[in-house]
């Protein structure tokens, strides 16, 4: 039988944060991931700037977002 709980790993042992229904001394496999912890906010307001300047259009090499339905569907207009 799988069950998933949470537990604080606490010097050297897992302490379920809520009853768990076990017997004293009965043996389990544990299986965990550790969170990703969120990004820092200086981090994440750096990045969105970063993607913010970025140009709408790229250099002129003929291909502009004009031209995307004509590329995804053919024809000589965009629809």
């Amino acid at each position: 039988m799988t069950n998933r709980i949470r537990a604080i790993y606490e010097r050297g042992v897992f302490r379920p944060t809520e009853p768990v229904a076990l017997k004293d001394g009965s043996r389990v496999d544990l299986e965990f991931e550790v969170p990703t912890p969120p990004p820092d906010a200086k981090e994440l307001a750096a990045a969105l700037a970063e993607i913010a300047a970025l140009p709408v259009e790229g250099p002129d090499d003929g291909f502009s977002g004009a031209d995307h339905d004509k590329l995804l569907y053919g024809g000589d207009e965009a629809r």
